[in-house]
């Protein structure tokens, strides 16, 4: 005989009820900023994911070089002008917005993954598996990241057998990012998880659980980890702002996201020597990339406070 779920004692995402439910929304929503962040990553999201209908919608294209049309001004199709080599600066943006979150999105979720196994691992067997997984951890966070990343990301994927036309895609530029950043962005998470894990295990419901014969993976999967969820919602989405930032500078230095593909980042680069002829060209990227990072970061404030099984109410 096995324990299938969660006691109602843990205080974890799975141990929710529709009462429980409904405080955790009501308490999000007193967060004010919180609320606004959401409804503005929202409305980035949809206009990321939009962008080529956007574009068309327009009649314009972000990707196309008029010599003849630089540094337009705002106005026309072309909402917020044009940049050094003619190309929309409203549709780049938007083109811009789809990798910086879909780099900062999926390696969080990575990182999660990641930090989340080790956590549990370390948490619930102790000892000697503890001590290994605990110095591993503090090994990568004793590590100067972006100066391993800058040397990571200037690896030439050519030389690790792919062809020069797979090594200079888009898509490896992009999985070569996330699995850069996820491979060193999931400390915080494992110990996180650990020390939720190190909490939970003690519960009564999973004393049970080992009473009735509960391997010990079962019990990691079914009464640990769903209770452990909320520690992970909110350290995932409190990372995707740093894993952002890490996208644009890896991107500024030239070793990210190449041109012509769009990303915040690359475009503050080729606008840096224009920065005082031409301001806009450099403002309104630094502007997309503090908004979103300072958004993520209210985002999950207000999920903290709402999951926070101690909060009132």
């Amino acid at each position: 005989m096995q324990i299938d779920h969660p006691s109602p004692t843990g205080h974890g995402l799975s141990s929710y009820g529709p009462g429980r439910h409904r405080r955790v929304v009501r308490r999000f929503l007193r967060h004010r900023l919180a609320v606004g962040s959401l409804i503005f990553l929202l409305l980035m999201t949809f206009g990321a994911v939009a962008a080529p209908l956007i574009a068309r919608s327009l009649g314009v294209d972000p990707f196309a070089v008029d010599l003849f049309n630089r540094f337009a001004p705002p106005g026309g199709a072309s909402l917020l002008g044009t940049d050094e080599v003619g190309r929309d600066l409203f549709t780049r943006l938007l083109h811009g917005g789809r990798v910086s979150l879909a780099v900062g999105l999926t390696a969080a979720v990575f990182s999660a993954a990641i930090g989340t196994m080790i956590g549990l691992l370390a948490g619930f067997h102790g000892g000697r598996v503890d001590a290994i997984l605990m110095r591993v951890t503090d090994g990568v966070i004793a590590l100067p990241i972006l100066p391993l990343l800058i040397v990571l990301a200037a690896v030439d994927l050519s030389k690790l057998g792919l062809t020069a036309e797979s090594a200079g895609s888009e898509t490896a530029d992009l999985a070569r990012l996330i699995a850069i950043i996820a491979a060193v962005g999931w400390p915080t998470v494992a110990r996180l998880v650990r020390a939720e894990t190190l909490s939970l295990k003690t519960r009564d419901y999973v004393t049970a659980a080992r009473a009735l014969g509960a391997r010990p993976g079962r019990i990691m999967r079914r009464h640990i980890l769903p209770n452990a969820l909320a520690v992970v919602v909110v350290a995932t989405t409190l990372s995707i702002g740093n894993i952002i930032l890490l996208e644009s500078v890896l991107s500024f230095l030239g070793l990210g996201i190449q041109p012509p593909t769009a990303s915040w980042g690359n475009m503050l680069t080729n606008a840096q020597d224009l920065v005082w002829s031409e301001p806009h060209l450099a403002v309104w990227p630094g502007l997309m990339i503090f908004a979103t990072v300072i958004a993520f970061n209210f985002l999950g404030d207000g999920l903290q406070d709402a999951l926070d099984p101690k909060a009132g109410d």
